[in-house]
Formats: structure tokens, sequence, C-alpha cells
């Protein structure tokens, strides 16, 4: 096996030199023997790899003084010693020398890649997760239901799911099946399938956080005159006072009717005031409008006056 003198192959005289002095020299030879400098030339190109392989070791502090003391036995102050070129694999960038001398090992850098793209190989990825929406109404939403769920699989076929949507659960809140998303690889879990729920208003109640909105249909009369009226909530009806003079557009809340709020109590339910007109009058109300119309001075359309 031939010994390589590292620092020749630098162009260096001596061992006595510090790192910039290594690394300027490693940038001259580089310059010199560079593949791109000398095109077709595999003298060159070998002596450029024995130029990486050189400074790799001297410009490490601990392979530096290895290397000295073998440096100092087999060179010492001996002068004029021609350089040689020690063999090599065709694939390895390395000598033969250079993997005796740290223990029969490849190039620290080819071997770090080889050993993560072995390690990715083996390294378990869990697979992607997976997210759907479904729509629930208001009522379902409240006391909670099992909804079956038909998706298309990644493979093309369908697969049925029994989702559980727990009672009181939030509009937009979403439902968690372990392991029911895109298979994983390298035996890694599969992914999970996230539901994400969307609560429907609908024509009797509209939900706004914990509150339930509904709509109280009044008479004029009612109206005018007050009254008291049912309103009715998902799960109970509540009696309420409506005072005289109320206008369409606003509202009467019902404390503690609302929608669940998670820890135990509910929202409010909120009664917004519609004032209806009948479609069509017997002759009797018909006087009557007739006769409040003459003696009313009431003109709503006063303020554009």
């Amino acid at each position: 096996m031939i010994f390589k003198d590292y620092y020749r192959i630098l162009g260096l005289s001596t061992n006595k030199v510090n790192t910039d002095q290594i690394k300027i020299a490693f940038r001259e030879q580089a310059k010199l023997y560079h593949p791109d400098v000398n095109i077709g030339s595999k003298t060159a190109e070998e002596r450029f790899k024995d130029i990486n392989e050189a400074y790799r070791v001297l410009s490490d502090a601990s392979a530096k003084r290895k290397y000295d003391r073998m440096w100092n036995t087999h060179i010492g102050k001996k002068k004029n010693i021609k350089y040689e070129e020690s063999k090599r694999n065709p694939e390895s960038v390395v000598s033969d020398f250079f993997q005796m001398f740290f223990g029969n090992a490849k190039n620290k850098e080819e071997q770090e890649i080889k050993n993560k793209k072995n390690n990715n190989k083996k390294i378990p990825v869990k697979g992607d997760n997976v997210e759907t929406e479904i729509n629930v109404s208001i009522e379902e939403a409240f006391y909670g239901l099992e909804k079956k769920l038909v998706l298309r699989t990644v493979e093309g076929k369908m697969k049925s799911f029994s989702v559980k949507v727990p009672a009181g659960i939030r509009n937009n809140e979403k439902i968690r099946l372990i392991g029911q998303g895109k298979p994983g690889k390298n035996g890694g879990k599969n992914g999970d399938l996230f539901i994400r729920i969307h609560i429907e208003d609908n024509n009797r109640f509209r939900l706004k956080g914990y509150d339930i909105y509904t709509d109280l249909y009044l008479t004029p009369w009612e109206a005018a005159l007050g009254t008291r009226a049912t309103v009715y909530s998902i799960n109970e009806t509540a009696s309420v006072y409506i005072p005289q003079c109320i206008e369409t557009g606003e509202r009467i809340k019902i404390q503690g009717k609302g929608y669940k709020d998670g820890k135990g109590g509910r929202g409010d339910l909120i009664a917004e005031i519609k004032i209806m007109v009948p479609k069509q009058i017997t002759e009797q109300e018909k006087e009557l409008f007739t006769k409040m119309k003459e003696i009313s001075k009431f003109n709503p359309r006063k303020i554009y006056e």
C-alpha cells in the first residue's frame, strides 16, 4: 500500500501549517487540476480526487493529528518524494490508503447519504389525512345522531362510514375517525379522516353562536294592543309577554332556551318580531280598518317629509 503524502499533494513541504494555509493550498491545487480545466485528462481527474481527499483529512483537526503521526514516520524531513496515485475503486472518490487509514470506511459524505437513503426506506411514514364535510340540521346537532357517510377511496372504491355526531356539537367542529385516511408507507399508520360538521339553518331556527333565532309572527292588533304569545324552541315552548306598540324587527330574548354551550348550560332563544297583514279581509274587518284610517293620526312615512 502506497503511503500518500497529503501535504505534498497540496503543494506543501511541511506539516507545520495552519488551517488557513491548508485551505489556500487546496484552492490553488484544485484550480490547477480541476476537470473543467483539464478536459479529458484522466491524470488530472485522479489528481483532483487526491487533492480533495487530502483536504478532507488535513482540514479536520482530529484526522490531521492521526495523519501527522504517520507522516513523521514515513516522510519526516525527506525531500523530493515523487507523487504517486494510490489505487481506488472505480465508483469511489477515495483511495485505498484513505480507506485503510480511516478504518476501511468509504467517503464519509457518500456513506452519510447512503445511510440516509437506507433509513428513509425503513422509516414508517404516516398516511395523509382526509377531510370532508356533512350537513346536519340544528335539531340533529342539538340532540346528536348517527349518520351514514359514503366516500370514494384512493383505489376508487366506495366505502361506508358510520359517524356519531355528539349532541351539542358546534358549527364547523370536526369529528376525527382514526386510521380512516390515506394508507401509510413503510409500515406507517394510516392517516385520519376529519369530518367537518356544517349546521344548516331552516325555516324555523337560525343558529348564531350559542343563540337560536326564530321568527315570532304577530297580527297588527296584537302588536298594537300587546298580548301573550307562545314561542317554540327546539325542545319546548315558552309563553312571553308582547308589549304594546311593538314593531317589526324588534327582538324578545328568552334566556337559557337556546343551543347547548358545552358547559351544561344553553344560550338564549331570540324571537324576532314580524307583523303580518291578512291577505284577505272580511267586510266587517274592512270597515274597522277604514274607521281606523279615519281616526288615526299615525303616519309611518312622516320621517321622510
